[in-house]
């Protein structure tokens, strides 16, 4: 076991420092008077036996005692655990400017976005990715890392279909996403660095050129898959098809056209045949919380402090009548 914030245990001699430092407080003897009871019924504390006033400061020094413990967040570390991992270091770039509205794609029958389609297909794409860590970018006027590189792909998939048109602006900053990209993976093995880069337009945001970005990413060993998504006789919102192939070309990647969904989905199923690399096993500890136990300690106790003021009142009330 092990508390995640041990500092605060500096905060138990506060009640001490308190005490010596702050002047007394004086309460007048008889706070409330009532025909017919004893006149010091409602005295101050200090009336009280000298054996009640241990008991209560024992009752309230455990009170602190435990709530400083809650708070410290004790927590029950499980034995290691490694992770596999066989795969590669995959970084989706999400276009999720204005254009990915538009509805040109069909799916299970009927017309969809194209953003639709795209989170329809890598839906089912992350859920083979068993042994791989993918990260998510998503971008527009600009790029955003939504999602660092990792084994819980179901924090990405949820990532992805909270993911809105609008986000990161209407623009389509390519080179910016293909920069950013390089930088999240730049301490990663050099052979297990790939971007797969999902677009419905051409570039028209950002301050990075995308050609000069796949130079870097060649110098980088990171390969770009680009993928062109939408219907080709889409003449509202045209895809840089060249620039795209280019990209593709200079990093050693892949140009794919999605025309439809099946098109998509084949373009995953080429990536599925890449050949995994051994990676370094990723290792965590599980933990359990144990705040729980303190506090209901505090609660306890706390109970008992005031039941036990109640029944010196209550004896004091049937002594004042007396």
């Amino acid at each position: 076991m092990q508390f995640e914030w041990p500092a605060l245990f500096l905060l138990l001699p506060l009640p001490l420092a308190v005490y010596f430092l702050l002047p007394a407080l004086k309460t007048s003897a008889a706070a409330l008077y009532m025909p017919g009871l004893n006149s010091q019924l409602f005295a101050s504390h200090s009336a009280s036996p000298a054996k009640a006033s241990r008991t209560h400061m024992l009752l309230m020094s455990i009170i602190w005692i435990s709530l400083i413990c809650a708070a410290a967040k004790p927590v029950r570390l499980g034995d290691v655990i490694e992770l596999p991992a066989s795969g590669r270091d995959l970084l989706l770039a999400v276009d999720i400017s204005g254009s990915m509205e538009y509805a040109d794609m069909v799916y299970q029958g009927q017309r969809v976005s194209r953003i639709a389609a795209v989170k329809a297909v890598l839906n089912e794409f992350l859920q083979k990715r068993q042994g791989d860590r993918v990260g998510l970018i998503l971008y527009g006027s600009g790029a955003y890392i939504q999602a660092p590189l990792t084994f819980d792909l179901v924090t990405v998939q949820q990532l992805l279909s909270e993911a809105e048109i609008g986000f990161a602006g209407d623009g389509t900053a390519i080179g910016d996403a293909i920069g950013l990209s390089i930088k999240r993976l730049a301490n990663n093995p050099a052979d297990s660095r790939v971007v797969i880069l999902l677009t419905d337009g051409q570039n028209s945001a950002g301050v990075v050129n995308p050609l000069e970005a796949a130079k870097v990413a060649k110098s980088e060993n990171v390969k770009v898959y680009t993928v062109g998504v939408g219907h080709p006789r889409s003449h509202r919102y045209p895809i840089d098809e060249v620039s795209l192939q280019k990209i593709a070309a200079i990093t050693d990647g892949q140009y794919f056209r999605a025309r439809n969904l099946s098109e998509l989905q084949a373009i995953y199923d080429t990536i599925d045949e890449m050949e995994t690399l051994e990676q370094e096993p990723e290792k965590f500890r599980p933990q359990q919380s144990l705040f729980h136990w303190p506090l209901a300690l505090m609660l306890i106790t706390l109970l008992l402090l005031l039941l036990d003021k109640q029944l010196n009142f209550s004896e004091r009330i049937k002594g004042g009548r007396s």
